[in-house]
């Protein structure tokens, strides 16, 4: 059974990643970098560091990803977007790093910050405001 509901979450996944529109793919992979985060503060707290080592490197790999296609010049604002995202790239390699709790916590409100400002953003794309 659980083979069917891994198969099923899959499938429901790959669906939702193929009909989702541009916005909505940004908002999928934000949402995916607090989750990654946060697992990863929370492993620190447990002093699971391989653990929050492998989820503040997925984070880290979002952070580059979302910077390289980052069109910074495209519109207002796009210089400071950039800043934003070096400074939680580097906030990311020092709560790894140095096992640096702070800085995780940090990064946990900044992401939850974008998160629910490209949420908001998308949703107003949609209703074309």
């Amino acid at each position: 059974m659980t083979t069917m509901h891994n198969d099923a979450r899959a499938a429901y996944r790959s669906n939702s990643i193929a009909t989702a529109t541009p916005a909505q793919l940004l908002v999928m992979l934000v949402d995916r970098l607090v989750l990654d985060v946060e697992r990863g503060v929370r492993a620190q707290m447990t002093s699971d560091w391989q653990e929050a080592n492998n989820q503040l490197q997925h984070a880290q790999a979002i952070i580059t990803q979302l910077q390289s296609t980052l069109d910074t010049e495209g519109w207002t604002g796009g210089h400071e977007l950039m800043a934003l995202y070096v400074y939680i790239q580097q906030r990311l390699i020092q709560a790894n790093v140095r096992r640096d709790q702070r800085a995780g916590r940090e990064c946990v409100a900044l992401t939850r910050h974008l998160r629910d400002t490209w949420k908001r953003a998308a949703e107003l794309a949609a209703r074309g405001a």
